[in-house]
């Protein structure tokens, strides 16, 4: 399935083995992921980290979720099959999917599925149109980066910080000095939908606007930036060194921020700087992202509400009290985000973001065992 600006295999619990340790080898497999060559040829997987991903869907056991929902990132050319994070873009087929393989019961026009994201430990409440008794499919909701429209999928994140590191500002402060060879550079580490850890354009010698296929040639640049996100690994605590770090690396996501400024996307479209809060590129399991990750959006929109962060700085009007609008390589995005600060600490009750979803295609995918010759 397709969902937002990602895709990905979408398996049900109950056709994997039990045990849990041969499902690495099994997605590997399935994705082609662990390719030298980086082009997933042997595999699903498109080359790209938004396009090597697996979910994992169950019914729930509880009262207060309808599905649970387990997200594994790959890459296309190493074997880490990576847990630690969640995928927002992903969530949006998750409720699709429930619907349209009988995990659910629904009834009238529109479902809402919640939705347990067993990676987090978080809510998400999925709300979309029915038609005949099955996810909608047709409609006018267009996603920079997605060619195309479809219907709406209202994802709402439920008390979506400290999901990974259990504090919202895991390191208690809005703004953090990491040092990465001989520079030292201010950051802001955040942990909303994902941790994410923002550092200036400025403070690389960038202007923030660079599109995908540029920043992949600024290999220092790159380097520099995964050395932050190491170091911002140990920080908020996702890791207690650093090769435990670089054996992590779906999480901290890194962005880099800047104020609002004309540019071209993608697909040729000029954006003006009135159009938009805040202009960010993500770097996403050592690539650049060719759009934003959904939980790069809420966490930057949280981060945005939170005095003192990067993000705030930057954003054009601090005092935003509508949705905030992301500038990525593909265009804008709107995310709504809820915090507020109680007792002197930071938190955010929830945050939202439309998206849409589409199967495309069921059947059986073929994978080796470790022993096959492929």
């Amino acid at each position: 399935m397709r969902g937002g600006t990602s895709k990905a295999l979408m398996f049900h619990l109950r056709d994997l083995p039990d045990q849990q340790d041969l499902w690495p080898d099994l997605f590997i497999s399935a994705i082609g992921a662990g390719d030298p060559y980086g082009r997933q040829l042997n595999g699903m997987g498109g080359g790209i980290s938004s396009l090597s991903k697996v979910c994992v869907i169950s019914p729930s056991e509880g009262s207060d979720t309808d599905v649970d929902y387990q997200f594994f990132q790959l890459t296309p050319r190493s074997r880490i099959v990576d847990s630690s994070a969640s995928c927002g873009n992903m969530a949006a087929a998750v409720g699709p999917f429930a619907v349209d393989e009988g995990l659910v019961s629904v009834n009238g026009d529109h479902a809402c599925i919640r939705i347990l994201n067993v990676n987090t430990g978080r809510i998400i409440h999925s709300t979309f149109p029915l038609s005949e008794g099955l996810a909608a499919v047709s409609g006018d909701l267009c996603l920079p980066g997605v060619a195309g429209s479809g219907a709406p999928i209202n994802l709402k994140f439920d008390n979506p910080g400290g999901g990974a590191t259990g504090k919202l500002l895991p390191t208690g402060r809005p703004t953090d000095e990491l040092q990465t060879r001989d520079t030292h550079f201010e950051v802001s580490m955040v942990d909303a939908g994902n941790p994410c850890v923002f550092v200036r354009a400025q403070d690389l010698g960038l202007a923030g606007c660079e599109l995908p296929d540029t920043l992949s040639q600024f290999s220092e640049v790159l380097d520099t930036l995964e050395h932050i996100r190491l170091r911002a690994s140990v920080a908020m605590g996702i890791a207690d060194n650093i090769n435990q770090a670089s054996g992590i690396p779906g999480i901290p996501k890194i962005a880099i921020v800047s104020c609002p400024t004309d540019y071209v996307t993608l697909s040729a479209e000029t954006i003006s700087k009135s159009d938009c809060d805040l202009v960010l590129r993500m770097i996403s399991v050592g690539q650049p992202h060719r759009a934003i990750p959904v939980t790069g959006a809420l966490c930057t929109a949280v981060a945005a509400r939170i005095e003192g962060t990067l993000v705030n700085q930057l954003t054009k009007t601090q005092s935003i009290e509508r949705s905030i609008r992301i500038a990525h390589p593909s265009g804008v995005i709107d995310v709504n985000a809820d915090v507020a600060q109680q007792n002197g600490s930071w938190h955010s009750r929830s945050a939202s973001i439309e998206r849409t979803a589409r199967r495309l295609m069921d059947g059986n995918v073929y994978v080796s065992t470790p022993d096959s010759d492929g």
